[in-house]
């Protein structure tokens, strides 16, 4: 009886007179009335495609509002939005207080407000929208984030202006917070990818003691002398309506703007209204130096196949801000050098072409790693290569990378250009597929600069970019004092000073240096 149910309502494709048509089975008369693939099937509701009407729809649209904040959104066609705040602040805006509260607030996002009784209580509201949270904390960002059904628009905005204006910051959560800073900063010794840690050296070496070289993890003797009025104090002074951006994917305009000024505008902190009392605005000064770390990287990892006992070292030398016009040609620079370990697999745009794969790790089979970097800021940028190899070998692997960097000064093929052209804009095109992405691009530049940069502008900047403007880049880099870190064995390394004089030749070489016990 089920069956015949299920078949008097089954719709059945037939081919008559070479025409495609459905018909529909009745069983009560045996006949199937045919319908032509033309028309729509009854009852079957009617689809709805993701499409653009004008090119208005790909731009962002910005806001500022009384009270300073810029709302900032991107339509995309989805059920989901990505909704967050981003705020000028961070490791670099620590000068005049101790280092380690950015890392410390990052650690207490979204725990519990003036609304909401613990983490729990929020994890369970997003839950209803099928939402996840996240807070990431740089040099010079902070950023909370939501990721939920876009329907639920009017609630993640409130619990992003409870969570950032009101935390309750409780003794529990302080010291819950103590063990996780403790055990992040154990976990970052005790790992066997030093990156992490040397780019916090690079940092430090290139800018002593101001701005983005201080310290972006929570130095261990300021563990315990972070509290809540010390919080509060930064937060009174960084976390301000003129110093945010309320940024939006996926959602409309007007909703998010409905939203700003209804939970955002006239809101009273929890730390008290008034002036901000003492906001840094340094601008970074590039020292160069070295950091070094002698460290026995020998039992790295355990187990039956251990990773060799290597040594790390990293040299930058100062690039530009992503505020210039160089920073283009810089991220094609970057791209072309390009790099990895040795063990990375291969295929298309993992860069097998690129300077350092082909002149470092495919003629030199005892060097591990030689990556290039990119670090670039609002005022100031850090060009660098990591190389790792047995400490043996420091030395001829110092060479090897202060060689690269001359060498980029010198002639550009055209085949190689077009390359890493062409690499870096399919690398800008895809991670913008990701809405994530996209969200925080919008709230970055927005934050930076008020407006954005849209994909297609990007990618003819790009596209313009001649070799005379990479040899340019680079002999103006080539001038500036290097910075350099180094982790482990490091009694091959050479001297400071014989760094320099190699990267200031012509062709690289250090030094000659004659001892009579090795």
């Amino acid at each position: 009886m089920a069956a015949s149910m299920a078949r008097s309502r089954a719709w059945v494709r037939i081919r008559r007179y070479g025409v495609p048509t459905y018909r529909r089975y009745s069983s009560s008369s045996n006949t199937y009335p045919s319908i032509p693939l033309t028309s729509s099937l009854p009852g079957v509701p009617k689809p709805v495609f993701a499409r653009v009407d004008g090119q208005e729809k790909f731009e962002t649209k910005v806001t500022t509002l009384e009270n300073g904040l810029r709302v900032a959104s991107q339509n995309k066609f989805g059920q989901f939005c990505t909704v967050g705040l981003l705020i000028n602040s961070g490791s670099r805006h620590e000068n005049k207080y101790l280092s380690g509260i950015s890392h410390f607030l990052e650690k207490l996002a979204f725990s519990a407000t003036a609304r909401f009784g613990s983490k729990d209580e929020i994890l369970l509201t997003l839950e209803k929208h099928g939402g996840i949270c996240d807070c990431q904390t740089s040099r010079d960002t902070t950023m909370y984030a939501v990721s939920a059904d876009a329907k639920g628009l009017d609630n993640v905005v409130s619990l992003l202006a409870e969570v950032v204006l009101q935390p309750r910051l409780s003794d529990e959560e302080l010291e819950m917070t103590r063990m996780a800073v403790r055990f992040e900063l154990e976990d970052l010794n005790l790992r066997p990818d030093p990156e992490p840690l040397l780019t916090e050296m690079i940092h430090a070496a290139a800018y002593r003691d101001n701005t983005v070289g201080l310290p972006r993890f929570c130095p261990v003797e300021n563990i315990d002398k972070i509290t809540r009025n010390t919080l509060h104090s930064y937060m009174h002074n960084y976390y301000t309506p003129d110093r945010m951006v309320l940024a939006g994917v996926g959602i409309e305009h007007d909703q998010l703007l409905e939203c700003a000024r209804k939970y955002l505008q006239k809101v009273e902190p929890v730390w008290a209204s008034g002036n901000p009392r003492s906001i840094d605005r340094s601008i970074a000064q590039y020292t160069g130096g070295i950091v070094k770390v002698e460290k026995d990287m020998s039992d790295v990892s355990l187990g039956p196949t251990p990773i060799p006992e290597l040594t790390h070292l990293m040299i930058g030398l100062e690039s530009c801000s992503f505020l210039e016009d160089d920073f283009i040609p810089f991220a094609v620079l970057n791209m072309m050098m390009g790099g990895g370990g040795s063990f990375s697999a291969g295929g298309p745009g993992k860069g097998m072409f690129s300077r350092l794969y082909l002149n470092v790790l495919n003629r030199h089979h005892w060097m591990y790693n030689a990556t290039s970097y990119h670090h670039s800021y609002e005022d100031t940028g850090l060009l660098c290569i990591h190389a790792s190899a047995d400490p043996r070998q420091v030395r001829e692997m110092v060479e090897i990378i202060t060689r690269e960097f001359t060498l980029m000064a010198g002639s550009v093929g055209e085949v190689e250009l077009e390359r890493a052209k062409t690499q870096l804009k399919s690398m800008l095109m895809m991670n913008l597929e990701a809405r994530p992405v996209i969200f925080e691009d919008v709230g970055r530049q927005v934050l930076a600069t008020g407006t954005r940069k849209l994909p297609h502008e990007l990618c003819s900047l790009i596209s313009n970019v001649k070799a005379g403007d990479i040899k340019r880049v680079a002999t103006k880099m080539l001038r500036s004092k290097p910075a350099v870190a180094a982790l482990g064995d490091l009694s091959e390394l050479p001297e400071y000073d014989h760094i320099q004089a190699a990267l200031a030749s012509k062709d690289g070489r250090l030094p000659r240096s004659y001892r009579l016990f090795r």
